[in-house]
């Protein structure tokens, strides 16, 4: 899945949402809140490679989503997804949008997130 998939999808598959940027320095960093009580839900970002481990050093687009903590280390188990980046480790997780992931599977976890911040 790419960024522009992304967004269509929460576009289309949530109405309460909002976007935004919110660092001048970061302009590819996009927020995706709640309109009703402004939470994240989602969050992409274009790091390098080397804030999730890996040792070859190139950018990477991510998704930080909000995931149920039980199933934090279940996940991070699978290609592709890892502990947060930037975020609390024990509630949200990081998935690399870079086509390891399956576009099903990190539309389940998009639509986990979105539910639990509501």
């Amino acid at each position: 899945m790419t960024r522009e998939d992304l967004e269509t999808y929460i576009h289309n598959q949530f109405e309460d949402t909002t976007t935004n940027t919110p660092w001048t320095q970061f302009p590819h960093y996009k927020v995706y809140r709640h309109q009703s009580n402004h939470k994240w839900f989602a969050l992409v970002m274009n790091i390098t490679t080397d804030k999730l481990g890996w040792s070859n050093i190139r950018p990477i687009d991510v998704l930080n989503i909000k995931c149920e903590p039980t199933m934090i280390g279940a996940f991070r188990k699978e290609p592709g997804i890892y502990a947060a980046y930037h975020m609390n480790k024990a509630n949200w997780l990081t998935i690399s949008l870079d086509g390891s992931v399956p576009t099903e599977r990190i539309k389940m976890l998009l639509d986990m997130s979105y539910r639990l911040t509501k």
